[in-house]
């Protein structure tokens, strides 16, 4: 499989023009020249590729798109692509360094994976174009204007975000349905024996999503994180078994909730309920 560390052994393969330069490169689909099918390869840089009017030949009766694709280094581009030469776009690359450098430019949506695209309305690929005007005109200057043509990526990465939470509010029922089935996943998680804490990265995996992905979704929908669902379950099922089986001390509650330390637990518990779980039993039993 092939692996791609650098801009210009990329556009090289892609037939795409040769970078300008080593962190950030700004460029042009050219149908007629660049390469329609491919096998798997991996990109270790940051990529956010707009294509317009872009269809794939494994699905030939399916209508063309204007889509956002992203992406992130050491991501394999899985199975290939085997596009119609039809479509225009754009694409916009970064190198790892310069995010790290200009952590404002990092957004969520950029490890959402390339399953998770962004479909543009005709308004935005209009808009996503006036921006990309500007940043290859800046780009290809002679006399480079380096802070000009950053300010000019943050508007572009801005403008995805906005519009990924337009297509989160245009599209409820499919959004929903992964919020639902991420709540069922926890509940299904907690009914067998635990041996660790589960964290978000674990329920993506099981919903074939990324973690950026899924969290930014549970937070649109829900307005909470999905770590904070995952430790209010997790607070919940402590509640129950404090109260539910006395005979439980306080280590066996910690380890069936599957943490590895009981005194991290405490300190878990106490902090969301502000009181020790020896504190919650002796008041709920005397409630009870």
């Amino acid at each position: 499989m092939k692996t791609f560390t650098d801009f210009k052994s990329y556009n090289q393969f892609m037939g795409m023009e040769i970078p300008l330069d080593n962190d950030i490169d700004v460029g042009y689909y050219d149908p007629p020249k660049i390469i329609l099918s491919s096998q798997p390869v991996v990109v270790d840089f940051y990529r956010i590729s707009i294509k317009i009017k872009y269809k794939r030949k494994s699905t030939p009766d399916a209508a063309p798109v204007s889509a956002v694709f992203f992406n992130t280094p050491d991501l394999i581009i899985e199975p290939g692509w085997d596009a119609e030469p039809n479509y225009t776009g754009m694409y916009l690359q970064l190198s790892k360094k310069i995010i790290e450098e200009n952590r404002f430019l990092f957004k969520t949506y950029l490890d959402y994976g390339q399953h998770e695209a962004l479909y543009l309305t005709d308004d935005e690929v209009e808009e996503v174009s006036a921006v990309f005007k500007l940043m290859i005109k800046y780009y290809e200057s002679e006399i480079k204007h380096f802070a000009v043509l950053l300010s000019y990526v943050n508007v572009l990465v801005c403008l995805v975000e906005a519009f990924y939470k337009r297509q989160f509010s245009t599209d409820p029922k499919q959004y929903n349905r992964v919020v639902t089935d991420f709540q069922q996943s926890l509940i299904d998680y907690y009914n067998q024996p635990v041996k660790q804490l589960p964290n978000v990265q674990y329920f993506a995996d099981q919903l074939g999503l990324t973690a950026n992905y899924l969290g930014d979704i549970m937070k649109h929908f829900t307005q909470k994180p999905a770590l904070e669902h995952i430790h209010d379950f997790i607070v919940k099922r402590a509640k129950e078994l404090l109260v539910q089986n006395q005979k439980l001390n306080t280590a066996e509650v910690a380890y069936e909730l599957g943490f590895e330390y009981p005194n991290y637990f405490s300190k878990f518990f106490k902090k969301q309920v502000h009181l020790t779980p020896k504190e919650y039993r002796l008041q709920a039993i005397g409630r009870n």
